[in-house]
């Protein structure tokens, strides 16, 4: 008996060390494009995940980094490589470009069009809904401190985070989902 009693003590153990390392329901997400198609879709399964009851984390770094640039504010102190970074890349959801068929702007001008048309949202509005959804964004500090990008041109919202990679892969690491766009 007392042998039984220990092993079934020995399976708890196990089962107790296992509910620790089980994945949460959560969705942990990599934006690394700034394009218009591949932000949308990123927000769109954020929103999406958050509705089905996940909680949702999306790590913007290099080419998604600009994306979360406020258009309305500016930030002096950056140096030429900064301001060279800062003006040829899109300065918030606004501004950013089809991945395919952009045709000089056309492209994105008749995507745009066909969105409000369809009763699409628009990334400043996804953004909105992310926000009161309660999805997490961290923003890389390596990828601003390349680009030259300041915390204080970053646009406010309730649930903005800095860090680094080891950010996305504690987060990564107790996703459910794990996703790169």
């Amino acid at each position: 008996m007392q042998q039984l009693e220990a092993q079934i003590n020995e399976l708890k153990s196990q089962m107790e060390a296992l509910k620790g390392r089980a994945p949460e329901n959560k969705l942990a997400m990599v934006v690394f494009s700034g394009e218009l198609d591949k932000v949308l879709a990123a927000l769109v399964i954020a929103t999406g995940a958050v509705a089905m009851g996940m909680e949702v984390v999306l790590f913007f770094t290099f080419w998604g980094t600009p994306v979360l640039r406020d258009k309305n504010k500016t930030v002096g102190g950056k140096d030429i490589m900064g301001n060279m970074f800062g003006a040829m890349l899109p300065k918030g959801a606004g501004d950013v470009k089809l991945s395919q068929m952009n045709m000089g702007g056309m492209g994105t001008a008749m995507m745009k069009s066909l969105m409000k048309k369809k009763n699409v949202a628009s990334p400043e509005e996804m953004f909105a809904l992310a926000e009161e959804l309660g999805v997490r964004i961290v923003i890389c500090e390596m990828s601003m401190d390349l680009m030259g990008f300041k915390r204080e041109e970053m646009i406010d919202y309730q649930h903005l985070e800095f860090g680094g990679v080891a950010k996305f892969l504690e987060e990564a690491g107790s996703s459910k989902v794990q996703l790169f766009i």
